[in-house]
């Protein structure tokens, strides 16, 4: 089982901006330190529920900061970026870092992020698959051209050539953010992991891995590279260690329900149509419910459950709810000492 730390670079509540980046940082250090396997980052404009705009940037800098860990982007967002700028960006991080970078994307949102980039509403609306499918033939191929609706440039050299010899690796590995049937079918058409958003229960997890499944064999993949695909799913959830579920629970119920009102409130819409709508207390509620919230021992076991369900044995844990850099580094810490330990016996 891969345990990684989810990471938002949340500015909570009276914090800054700088403030937050330096906790994000200081998780994805702790994170080597702790003996994780990776370490994921998220991205996000314009609201505090994330301070980190361009999360292959970030990789960079902690690639550096690290030598043993996996980077991830969780995820990186295609709408609002080209894809042959991000393709560069990660064959770079691939091969500079010796094969330790994971690039994860997404389709994002209808925000305003559209209008400020410049791709519009199409971009979300119908543009992922074409996006999707030019950054891959970047990720692949040594020479590329684009004659698509969205994309229109003649055949140029893919530098630097991601796919070059490293160790026996190919090109960095690719996931996709799922949160829908069209998203779970569009990632098995590509042979692309997934990865699954920490709303989700197992049950409805382990629905988009079957969905995957059968679509991945019904578009004619080998079996065997379905299942060595499968393997590669991430889960995504929350961990908060603490000697007691109660005091656990506390932590996040303390801090995560305003960083989230004042997310949802800041999210704009490119046309006008409402943002999101959840219920902030409810929502952190459901995500101790859910999650590795609590001791070392229900923290296993809540993963090693889920893994049981659904199949899925990588997980990306929100590592930074408390929202202060001390209680982060302890809550990584701890996941690493006292809770692999538990998976691993």
């Amino acid at each position: 089982m891969d345990i990684g730390a989810f990471v938002l670079g949340a500015r909570f509540p009276g914090q800054g901006h700088g403030e937050a980046l330096h906790r994000a940082v200081r998780a994805g250090e702790a994170a080597e330190a702790a003996g994780l396997s990776d370490v994921w980052l998220a991205e996000h404009h314009f609201i505090p529920y994330g301070s980190c705009p361009n999360a292959a940037t970030l990789a960079g800098l902690l690639l550096g900061r690290t030598s043993r860990i996996g980077v991830g982007t969780a995820v990186s967002v295609l709408s609002s970026q080209h894809p042959v700028a991000l393709g560069e960006q990660a064959a770079l991080l691939h091969l500079a870092s010796g094969g330790r970078f994971t690039l994860g994307v997404g389709r994002g949102g209808p925000w305003v992020d559209l209008e400020v980039f410049g791709t519009g509403l199409a971009a979300f609306e119908e543009g992922f698959p074409e996006s999707l499918e030019l950054l891959l033939r970047w990720l692949r191929e040594p020479r590329v051209g684009a004659a698509g609706p969205r994309y229109r440039f003649r055949e140029v050299d893919v530098v630097p050539r991601p796919d070059e010899a490293l160790d026996g690796l190919g090109g960095p590995p690719v996931m996709v953010a799922c949160t829908s049937p069209g998203s779970v079918k569009l990632a098995a058409r590509q042979l692309l992991p997934m990865l699954l958003g920490m709303h989700c229960g197992d049950a409805e997890k382990a629905e988009a891995v079957a969905l995957w499944r059968r679509e991945a064999l019904a578009a004619g993949h080998d079996p065997d590279r379905v299942a060595a695909a499968a393997r590669r799913h991430v889960s995504a959830g929350v961990a908060q260690i603490e000697d007691d579920r109660r005091t656990a629970a506390e932590v996040l119920l303390k801090t995560l329900p305003e960083l989230l009102r004042t997310s949802f409130e800041s999210y704009v819409t490119v046309d006008g149509r409402p943002g999101p709508a959840r219920d902030p207390y409810a929502y952190t509620e459901l995500l101790c419910k859910l999650h590795a919230v609590g001791p070392p021992r229900l923290a296993a076991d809540r993963l090693a459950a889920t893994a049981e369900r659904t199949g899925i044995t990588r997980f990306a844990l929100l590592v930074e709810g408390s929202g202060e850099l001390s209680a982060t580094e302890r809550n990584v810490a701890r996941l690493g000492e006292e809770v692999l330990p538990l998976l691993e016996s």
